[in-house]
């Protein structure tokens, strides 16, 4: 399993997992404005989960969904499946080629910039990490017990008692 691998799989098993708490709250809480971040549970975790479909449809070149998704809870947790599976298909061909500072246009920005592949997929998962601790914090003062830890040893084992990790692995550094 490669660094990149680790990266993309924590980043999105991790809000999965926030998602996971969120599923159990209901609507009252998942709206109630705090005074962080994009001020609720829910525009928090959409704001991650566009983020991360955004990005993406920029460095496939195609349109745009601006549409805003489907901000339920089991539609944030399918969108977060569908983004994570492109992601990755970007990220690892972009690692298959090592086209980490090839350059894509960014037609967003006013005028349209180049950037590259490598800080954009850096930038998308240290973006959701960010955004993630702003929800295990808004978590705590909704007075949600028990939350993860959020780090990769927690995700690695996870993935090892499911059979994901590569027989190999043998977990040393």
């Amino acid at each position: 399993m490669t660094l990149l691998d680790r990266f993309l799989g924590h980043d999105a098993w991790t809000t999965r997992q926030l998602l996971a708490i969120c599923a159990k709250l209901p609507d009252e809480v998942l709206d109630r404005e705090y005074d962080i971040g994009h001020r609720t549970l829910r525009k928090t975790l959409h704001h991650i989960i566009n983020n991360m479909e955004i990005w993406s449809s920029l460095m496939a070149s195609e349109n745009v969904d601006r549409t805003n998704g489907n901000q339920t809870v089991a539609g944030m947790e399918h969108r977060v499946s569908v983004a994570e599976a492109r992601l990755k298909s970007i990220a690892q061909r972009t690692e298959r080629l090592n086209a980490w500072d090839e350059l894509w246009t960014d037609t967003l920005d006013d005028p349209p910039r180049k950037k590259s592949f490598g800080t954009a997929i850096a930038h998308i998962i240290t973006h959701s990490m960010h955004h993630r601790a702003q929800v295990l914090y808004m978590l705590r003062l909704s007075g949600v017990t028990s939350l993860p830890e959020g780090d990769v040893f927690s995700w690695e084992g996870a993935i090892s008692e499911v059979g994901q990790v590569p027989p190999d692995h043998s977990g040393t550094a």
